[in-house]
């Protein structure tokens, strides 16, 4: 019998993600064309309509993420592609999404900014943005590949998040992933766990589409499944209609948070390069996780040791994980294409255990190994 071979192809980072999409079960898009995001939409636009499912260019980012909403509710696995300036306008729909719990991906291939910025050069300055973009108090789950292959494989789980836990997911790019070209191994037909939204029992007299199961998910019906339901982004009930009272809306927004806090070991994704006997630790991510492995490595065969720590999972931040390194090594240094923005998340994480170091980037350059293996000598 014949070996059936794994499906191996050469991949851009942003065609991984749209063939991620199509694998996790999306057949829905809308967005507006953006650098360098774009490729993305190019790629569903065509491959969408084979599938049974719609492509659509949008007037704005903003209806973009409307639209993506809309065909969520009605049961469409749905996401949408950006960049900076795009990922701005759509935080207010974002927030609808939250507090409404519908599920939806939403791509920020992130360029240097602000504003207009140079749209062609890398950064990581959305960092905080991912987390913090949308008023309210309230979780984020993000995302963060460091190669093409996973910016497929982090697709296919960033809607599965979304879908199990009925909320938007960012997966949280860049342009040097974006556009890099590497060999990706697809998985066959079953081999990848995709996961689909709970829906209420069958049978239902009454269907309280916000009253959620124990573990804090409410079952999520479609439009036009038979049961007719309010979606507001005022503060609601589990009937779904706005509630004002103090009671309701502390209730809201305490499972919100639970929902999200209460299953980290789930949601939290790390990987760990040479930390066993690390004396420093490296923490990086995205395209800077790739120059930091060739640091680490040439660290290594100088006699230092050093370990990589990635965050796979930018939000939640692994918080816990952190620490615990923290207090194994002398040192934390962490490079980033931006002034700090997860330095100050480290820190905060590592207490009064090792010293933090950062190093910045902002010229629209990738952080090379060599500068990372100069601030390893220094520490």
């Amino acid at each position: 019998m014949n070996e059936v071979l794994p499906l191996a192809r050469l991949m851009q980072g942003n065609e991984a993600i749209a063939e991620g999409a199509l694998a996790a079960g999306a057949r829905f898009f809308a967005g507006y064309p953006i650098t360098p995001s774009t490729e993305i939409a190019e790629i569903l636009a065509e491959k969408l309509p084979l599938l049974g499912g719609r492509f659509i260019q949008m007037e704005d980012e903003i209806a973009s993420m409307a639209a993506v909403i809309g065909a969520s509710l009605a049961g469409i696995k749905s996401l949408t592609a950006t960049s900076g300036p795009g990922f701005s306008l759509k935080q207010e729909n974002i927030g609808f999404a939250v507090i409404a719990e519908i599920p939806c991906v939403v791509v920020n291939v992130q360029r240097y900014g602000p504003s207009t910025g140079i749209p062609t050069a890398p950064a990581q300055g959305d960092v905080m943005q991912a987390r913090w973009g949308t008023h309210g108090d309230h979780p984020a789950i993000a995302l963060c590949p460091a190669s093409v292959q996973e910016a497929f494989t982090l697709t296919v789980q960033a809607f599965n998040l979304s879908e199990k836990f009925r909320t938007p997911v960012i997966l949280l790019t860049d342009e040097v992933i974006g556009h890099l070209r590497e060999r990706v191994v697809l998985p066959g037909p079953g081999e990848l766990p995709v996961i689909n939204r709970k829906k209420p029992p069958a049978g239902l007299k009454v269907y309280y589409p916000y009253r959620p199961d124990a573990d804090g998910v409410p079952p999520m019906a479609n439009f036009c499944e038979g049961y007719r339901y309010h979606v507001t982004g005022l503060v609601h009930d589990e009937s779904g209609f706005p509630s004002t009272s103090p009671d309701v809306a502390e209730r809201l927004m305490i499972r919100l948070n639970n929902k999200i806090m209460n299953n980290l070991d789930e949601i939290i994704l790390t990987e760990s390069f040479l930390t066993e006997d690390a004396e420093i630790a490296v923490i990086a991510y995205g395209a800077v996780s790739r120059s930091a492995r060739r640091a680490v490595k040439e660290a290594r065969a100088a006699g230092i040791k050093v370990g990589l720590f990635r965050p796979v999972t930018i939000w939640p931040f692994p918080e816990r994980e952190v620490a615990e390194l923290s207090g194994r090594v002398r040192a934390l240094l962490v490079p980033e294409m931006n002034l700090g923005q997860l330095k100050l998340e480290v820190e905060r994480s590592a207490g009064h255990g090792a010293k933090v170091a950062g190093l910045c980037k902002v010229n629209g350059e990738l952080i090379t190994p060599g500068e990372i293996l100069e601030a390893i000598r220094q520490l």
